[in-house]
């Protein structure tokens, strides 16, 4: 949970470049692998962490600092922006790289407005989503921080290559599983998809069954959410045959799981109770 003068920083940063980050056309790509490489180097530089977000440091200091880190080979809008950030307030020091990461993917998402594929990188991450739950031990190697990211990339494209996913779903992809960052691959992704979703102007209901849902059934429940929540909402679609039958339906934080196997949980634990 960051403190409040980090979230004051993240929202007045992000809020005042978001006009001109969206506006960036072609070179969102560029700024958002800056960004996600600079993440990675505050993650693995708590040191520099720590200088940038140092409270007793002019804010001029901070940048002269960052300008000789990073060097003059960033693209000038990365600069500013880290600029930016630096010359803020933090309730962490381990908070900026959390920004910096979040301006990378707002930059990947305006690049996929910018190419038109938006709704197909969200669709896209949520495939890769369900791909993945049938996959238990790929998963759990993208998620060993003991394996290098080099690997645990090049494993990744085992399941990537040929799939025709935009390049902008590759690149999210990737990204999830070189910079860890002390979350579980999957729980990544589904972070990816809520950013899509409310990038889109969506709501996102994660529906879990164990066969695909058909596209009556979809309809049926895009016709159902949005009427309740008074808004669109992006249907991400999780395949699991282990819930055997029924539906989970996650909608923020709130879940219903009507599924066989939640069913049957909840009869053996009355059983236990009456015994």
């Amino acid at each position: 949970m960051r403190g409040e003068a980090s979230r004051m920083a993240d929202r007045e940063s992000r809020d005042s470049f978001a006009a001109r980050l969206r506006d960036a056309g072609e070179d969102t790509w560029r700024i958002g692998n800056e960004m996600f490489t600079v993440t990675a180097l505050l993650d693995e530089n708590i040191a520099i962490e720590h200088a940038l977000t140092d409270p007793s440091r002019s804010a001029d200091d901070k940048k002269t600092l960052l300008k000789a880190i990073i060097g003059g080979q960033a693209h000038p809008f990365t600069m500013e922006i880290l600029s930016d950030l630096v010359a803020r307030r933090w309730s962490r020091a381990k908070d900026i790289a959390n920004v910096v990461e979040d301006f990378g993917v707002d930059a990947m998402m305006y690049y996929a407005d910018h190419a038109g594929s938006t709704p197909t990188v969200a669709i896209e991450l949520a495939d890769l989503h369900s791909a993945l739950i049938k996959l238990p031990a790929l998963r759990a190697k993208l998620n060993d921080d003991q394996a290098t990211a080099a690997a645990r990339i090049k494993l990744l494209h085992t399941l990537l290559d040929g799939s025709g996913f935009d390049k902008v779903t590759v690149r999210l992809a990737e990204q999830a599983t070189d910079d860890l960052r002390g979350r579980r691959y999957l729980a990544t992704v589904q972070w990816l998809i809520s950013k899509f979703s409310r990038h889109m102007g969506e709501s996102l209901i994660t529906v879990t069954t164990a066969a695909p849902l058909n596209k009556e059934q979809i309809a049926k429940l895009i016709g159902i959410y949005s009427a309740r929540l008074n808004r669109r909402v992006h249907i991400n679609s999780v395949v699991d045959a282990s819930v055997i039958g029924g539906m989970r339906i996650q909608v923020g934080d709130e879940v219903t799981d009507n599924t066989v196997v939640a069913q049957l949980r909840h009869l053996q634990d009355s059983v236990r109770q009456s015994v």
